[in-house]
């Protein structure tokens, strides 16, 4: 296969994944990376590199227009950070010296997990309880628009939900897949945020969690422009394109197909790293 047709093909499934990741709200890294190893046959380590490219690109395309209409929860991103960011340092640092047939292993699980999550269904209100006194302090509470107004709410459990950011970056300096799932199960679950509060601050903070486990990747050389380049300007488009059908698409049947795809390709994985195939 010619460097041209290879490039095209990557561009076509990147804009594919972008697209899906953004209509299922678990975003396209968590498809580049087993796309790229299952059907391309990158090396785990580079699709990695080139899957934190693409995360860093669409988080900051989108972002800012969350943060325009009043969703994204600025100080409550910039303060879970901290631990993303420590979690994706230690990420990085560890999956350039473990095995690929342990982080094979590992994505194959976290892709049936985020098939799982993409099934559930997700709720706008959440209960008003005592807000955490931690983050009154932080003054971390917030509001988000509504179609007759603005609504408010209190964050909740603030400990618990740092302490799954500092997992969702690992994941993500891990395997390069952004984590926003776990961000998102962080903010939704464990500290009873609106769930388009929960979506659009996840956003906003997966940028910096990938940039950070990104400067480690291209310092060891796992970043190859000729694959991160089609990669980047796949999902951008389809990420935006996706973002834009969501609006008045009903994706449910789309979410069944995609949880499909993901426990197919997870169970590929498995059965690659059990047998010596990757």
């Amino acid at each position: 296969m010619s460097i041209l047709a290879f490039s095209v093909l990557v561009w076509v499934g990147s804009f594919s994944a972008g697209l899906v990741g953004s209509l299922t709200g678990l975003g396209g890294g968590v498809v580049i990376v087993p796309l790229l190893t299952s059907v391309f046959g990158v090396d785990i380590r580079y699709a990695i590199g080139a899957s934190l490219v693409s995360v860093i690109a669409t988080s900051l395309g989108s972002a800012s227009t969350y943060i325009r209409k009043g969703f994204t929860n600025i100080r409550l991103g910039m303060f879970l950070e901290v631990a993303s960011t420590i979690g994706a340092v230690v990420g990085a640092s560890i999956a350039t010296i473990v095995s690929v047939k342990f982080l094979t292993i590992v994505l194959a699980f976290v892709l049936i997990y985020s098939a799982y999550l993409s099934q559930r269904p997700k709720t706008e209100c959440v209960e008003v309880v005592k807000s955490d006194p931690l983050a009154e302090y932080l003054q971390l509470n917030g509001t988000y628009p509504i179609n007759d107004g603005v609504m408010s709410y209190q964050v909740n459990s603030l400990p618990a939900g740092f302490s799954i950011m500092l997992l969702a970056g690992i994941l993500s300096g891990l395997l390069g897949i952004g984590s926003g799932a776990f961000k998102v199960l962080a903010m939704d679950q464990a500290m009873g945020l609106p769930f388009k509060v929960s979506t659009t601050t996840s956003n906003f903070m997966i940028g910096v969690t990938a940039a950070a486990s990104a400067g480690i990747y291209l310092s060891r050389g796992y970043i190859e422009p000729g694959l991160s380049m089609p990669v980047l300007l796949g999902v951008l488009p389809g990420a935006f394109l996706g973002a834009r059908i969501l609006i008045g698409a009903k994706t449910q049947t789309l979410r069944i197909i995609f949880s499909i795809i993901l426990v197919l390709m997870a169970l590929k994985m498995v059965y690659n790293g059990l047998t010596g195939g990757v």
